[in-house]
């Protein structure tokens, strides 16, 4: 696996600076379901509003149900299919839109369904997998491939499996996969007593 971690300008917590979006899966080597469980495990304890978590997560499995997987990576966008497709397993994100204790809107579903998607990612790395979110994909294709009523939100596609080995990579993935990590500084995003 390619060991990328960011470089960052103060110490942070090594599975969170581990955790990268790689786009070169070994498309040859399945994810467990034991390990599927604990993806889906690590995003059931995120924190949500009221603890009510408004998340739903759809988990399609090539090396189990080729065809329903191959219908979700069709319905990626072309260049995000060019390279999942070698990701064993594809998840979609999504929300219901009210709050299961009063039927009330819940506003902050798409916040909630970040934490629980950021967790299950975390966990991916603390499993030695690699995964990649998306948001390029069409929603009405998902949304009448498999059902999706309309009020559910659609927030992102994440890709999940094991990273080729950097030996493995062409040079195409080479030179995407390796070049070094970068954000922009803390002061461009965080202040103090006030915006900006």
């Amino acid at each position: 696996m390619i060991h990328k971690p960011a470089q960052t300008a103060h110490e942070i917590a090594p599975i969170m600076a581990n955790r990268w979006s790689g786009r070169a899966y070994d498309g040859n080597q399945p994810v467990s379901q034991e390990d599927i469980i604990k993806l889906c495990e690590a995003a059931r304890w995120a924190p949500s509003c009221f603890g009510d978590a408004p998340w739903r997560f759809i988990v399609w499995n090539k090396f189990e149900n080729a065809s329903a997987w191959q219908k979700a990576l069709d319905c990626l966008v072309p260049g995000n299919q060019e390279w999942a497709k070698d990701a064993p397993v594809l998840i979609l994100a999504a929300s219901v839109p009210n709050f299961t204790h009063n039927d009330k809107k819940n506003r902050w579903t798409g916040y909630d369904t970040g934490a629980a998607s950021v967790s299950l990612c975390l966990q991916a790395t603390a499993l030695g997998l690699m995964s990649h979110q998306m948001g390029g994909f069409e929603a009405d294709k998902l949304r009448s491939a498999f059902s999706i009523p309309e009020e559910i939100s659609l927030w992102s596609m994440i890709a999940i499996g094991h990273a080729l080995p950097e030996s493995a990579l062409s040079a195409e993935q080479a030179e995407r996969e390796l070049q070094p990590r970068q954000r922009r500084p803390l002061e461009d995003h965080f202040f103090t007593d006030g915006w900006q």
